[in-house]
């Protein structure tokens, strides 16, 4: 698993949970140092071991801990700028979801040997879509839930979303958009703020 993945692991316990709980699992997965370095890469058994610990930690069911994983990455003000660079993606909730099938190319751009999940939308009927979720390793649907949910609550937009998982690293997120201006979204502007 590429170090960013894991790095982001690491950052969402330690700014959520804090710095004692995140050494307590890192000793219990044996973790080298007690963090990951961004650009390395690691194998897949110390990722299942470190998100074990969480789950064990935490006391929440490992999908539980995947969308929490996924808000924190769009929500949180230590990774504000993942939530501004998917912001770019449209002007509304629906212009952002027609964005995410580039994503996987955008984020090899920044980070060539990144290798995100393969994401494809597809219309089912007027504001129904479904986003088909496709990646080696199980767990990328979860975690692309909470982002959905909080990028919705970012737009103001009203949806529904349901996960049906259909096999190991295959999960389809159906999505109905109630209303795409129910709430006041967050404000968003092109320059960061000062």
């Amino acid at each position: 698993m590429h170090g960013l993945v894991n790095r982001a692991i690491q950052c969402f316990v330690r700014d959520t949970y804090g710095n004692e709980i995140w050494l307590d699992i890192a000793r219990g997965a044996d973790l080298e140092g007690a963090t990951f370095e961004a650009m390395l890469f690691y194998e897949d058994a110390v990722t299942d071991q470190v998100l074990a610990g969480i789950v064990r930690a935490l006391g929440k069911p490992r999908e539980e801990v995947l969308e929490d994983i996924g808000t924190y990455l769009v929500s949180h003000p230590q990774v504000e700028a993942l939530r501004r660079l998917l912001r770019f993606g449209g002007v509304d909730f629906m212009d952002f979801l027609r964005s995410l099938d580039d994503l996987p190319d955008r984020a090899r751009m920044a980070v060539s040997d990144l290798e995100l999940p393969l994401l494809e939308l597809h219309d089912a009927e007027a504001n129904h879509i479904h986003l088909h979720v496709r990646s080696a390793h199980d767990g990328f649907g979860h975690v692309m839930l909470g982002v959905l949910r909080t990028m919705a609550d970012d737009y103001g937009a009203l949806v529904f979303l349901d996960l049906r998982h259909r096999g190991p690293g295959d999960d389809v997120i159906d999505i109905a958009l109630v209303e795409a201006a129910f709430a006041e979204g967050r404000s968003f502007t092109l320059s960061a703020e000062s």
